[in-house]
């Protein structure tokens, strides 16, 4: 695997030199945060060292990104198709307005994680969060599935106020019995059956628990609740034709 040290290098020349590089198996090192790394970009595997800047991996084509390290603000940003794996945490807007593909983030997110992210025919994009999300999780949802495991959180919320505000489509799943605090009458709080686990959640959390070397017991023992928005939600009416 190739190595780049992008000390020294602005946006522009660290995606010249990937693409240039000849090589579709990178590492970058000495991230110091520079903004919109592996902008847009598919068909690599990419492993970067140190702090990317802000919309790291912003509409993401299929690549593969790992991150040794924390991330800052609007991660993934209209995130296409691809993965991303972060052995750290996230700041806010993580996986904003999100299309498809996935991203594990071992640690916690931001405010604002998964606002708008959408879902069409088979394209289901998906974010795991090992920790815990900040405020207004997957506001204005409109597909998709985000899971938080809230991994060493025990008696308190997970996710911050208002988790779901305006979600119209797609499923938020936290893997606690405290629901967040602030939650709109418009939505629906359910309890996760075994079978829905099995089906929904567990294929997702072997991922993770592989990626991370988190012990798998760890991140499926437990209950899981279920938000979503309620079939008499009047936001759709806002969004969609009906």
């Amino acid at each position: 695997m190739k190595e780049i040290d992008i000390k020294y290098m602005d946006s522009d020349e660290i995606q010249n030199e990937i693409k240039k590089s000849g090589d579709k198996e990178l590492t970058l090192v000495n991230a110091l945060g520079q903004r919109y790394i592996a902008s847009a970009l598919s068909g690599f595997d990419i492993r970067i060292k140190g702090t990317p800047g802000n919309a790291l991996a912003s509409y993401l084509d299929g690549a593969t990104l790992r991150v040794d390290g924390n991330c800052q603000d609007a991660v993934a940003d209209t995130m296409n198709d691809g993965a991303l794996y972060v052995n750290g945490s996230c700041g806010d807007a993580l996986a904003y307005a999100m299309r498809g593909g996935k991203i594990f983030i071992r640690g916690n997110a931001g405010y604002r994680a998964g606002v708008h992210m959408k879902a069409y025919k088979d394209i289901h994009p998906t974010l795991v969060i090992g920790g815990t999300a900040g405020s207004f999780l997957g506001e204005y949802l409109a597909g998709g599935t985000i899971i938080v495991l809230g991994l060493k959180r025990k008696d308190e919320p997970i996710a911050g106020y208002f988790c779901g505000n305006g979600m119209y489509a797609g499923t938020i799943y936290l893997k606690t019995d405290t629901p967040p605090l602030g939650l709109s009458k418009k939505l629906k709080l359910r309890k996760v059956e075994e079978d829905e686990i099995k089906e929904k959640i567990a294929p997702y959390l072997k991922e993770f628990s592989k990626e991370f070397s988190i012990p798998y017991s760890d991140c499926i023992s437990g209950s899981f609740i279920a938000i979503e928005a309620d079939e008499k939600n009047r936001y759709k009416e806002q969004y969609v034709a009906i």
